[in-house]
């Protein structure tokens, strides 16, 4: 059977004729549950551990700054040029490389980098996800090449699903070349499913979620 008979046959199940435009398509249902904080965050942390990722909870920017140099303690690290990084203290650590514009020089200093360091412009509480928006302040090489990511979020980024995402940015390409989501170390099986971490990304992922303790 030739093409065009195919595409015949096909325009007559749906009704339609050749060069006939179609229908608008349906508008997206999009729905953002009220959730609070302290659900969001439990959600989160709960996500991401069940993958194997790793959580913990600063009560301020200092005591996520302080988890990330006990992580990073004897290791190369690289750090994004996320302006919240600078405010936990990260990028002026001893041994954390940051500040890099140049995409060779960022790469060689990714490529021999034990951990990377980035913020993330939203997370995700109901899979545990990052949402990475690839800019000069967040190079996408950071969270993708070292073999351990780590991520400092602020809780106000901290969302509760991909609905709540597509409403604050509807359409990512006019923020971004590339949105990239995370959601926990890399894991890759093959065709006999045998699940390995680490093959195409970092096998080892930490969240710090920014957020003070609720007062009793």
């Amino acid at each position: 059977m030739s093409r065009e008979a195919i595409l015949h046959r096909v325009r007559t199940a749906l009704g339609r004729s050749v060069g006939q435009p179609p229908a608008p398509a349906p508008e997206a249902y999009l729905r953002a549950p009220d959730i609070d904080r302290e659900h969001r965050i439990a959600s989160f942390r709960r996500s991401l551990e069940l993958l194997a990722g790793n959580t913990f909870r600063a009560s301020s920017p200092r005591e996520a700054g302080e988890y990330i140099r006990n992580l990073i303690a004897g290791r190369r690290a690289v750090a994004s040029n996320s302006p919240y990084l600078i405010e936990c203290g990260i990028s002026q650590m001893d041994g954390v490389i940051s500040g890099i514009t140049d995409r060779e020089e960022l790469r060689e200093a990714c490529a021999s980098a034990e951990v990377g360091v980035t913020s993330a412009d939203y997370a995700l509480a109901d899979t545990g996800t990052l949402v990475m928006l690839s800019s000069a302040a967040e190079a996408r090489m950071i969270s993708l090449l070292p073999p351990v990511h780590a991520a400092v979020v602020p809780v106000d980024r901290l969302l509760t699903g991909l609905d709540e995402l597509f409403l604050i940015a509807p359409d990512p390409a006019r923020l971004s070349s590339s949105m990239v989501l995370i959601t926990g170390p890399s894991r890759t099986a093959d065709i006999e499913q045998i699940l390995v971490r680490g093959v195409h990304g970092p096998g080892e992922i930490h969240v710090v979620i920014v957020a003070p303790k609720p007062e009793t």
